[in-house]
């Protein structure tokens, strides 16, 4: 158990210097679809396991925009508004539905803008994260030590939502490995 503990710690670790790239941190140029995706999965692939959840394609994209989730691109290229949508989409759509998201952006922008709904949902995923993360390592963490105001629940929520998943995917993950090497007792 021991060696599952540390394993557990260093991955833990290496959750603390996990960052989303702030609005303005985005590309100022517009990308193509390849290169967008190429973005997406180099901002996401440290917490999103492509072997397990495919993290981005064209036909999702394509189909994000036929939903109304993004706007249709301009000339087939991409804006700094495309890429933070796709960065939201992506890590939400691993714990809610594809209305649910739609309507959670739908309000986050009207309630505080585009730019600074992204800015929040990025502060927040951050930090639910490397919660994750310090629980990882053994800490004892409280989640919230302050009043969330109403209209950021739903983002505070589905941002810890994905990192307890996060958690709990890398620890069955290690367990499953323990078990097959054969350094589990069974009779506990």
């Amino acid at each position: 158990m021991d060696e599952l503990r540390k394993e557990l710690a260093t991955w833990g670790t290496e959750l603390s210097t996990f960052h989303l790239p702030k609005w303005e941190e985005l590309p100022e140029l517009d990308l193509y679809m390849d290169q967008v995706l190429t973005l997406i999965d180099r901002y996401l692939s440290p917490v999103i396991q492509p072997e397990k959840h495919t993290l981005l394609t064209s036909s999702m994209v394509n189909n994000y925009v036929k939903l109304g989730l993004i706007p249709a691109p301009e000339k087939k290229r991409y804006s700094k508004r495309h890429v933070a949508f796709l960065v939201a989409i992506t890590l939400l759509k691993q714990v809610l539905t594809i209305p649910e998201i739609k309507e959670g952006i739908l309000f986050q922008g009207k309630a505080v803008g585009i730019r600074e709904a992204y800015n929040l949902f990025c502060h927040e995923q951050e930090l639910a994260i490397h919660i994750a993360g310090r629980q990882a390592q053994g800490e004892s963490v409280a989640i919230t030590q302050q009043e969330v105001p109403l209209e950021y629940i739903a983002v505070k929520a589905a941002t810890y939502s994905f990192a307890a998943k996060l958690l709990a995917e890398k620890m069955i993950e290690l367990e499953t490995t323990y078990m097959k090497e054969g350094n589990f007792d069974e009779q506990r």
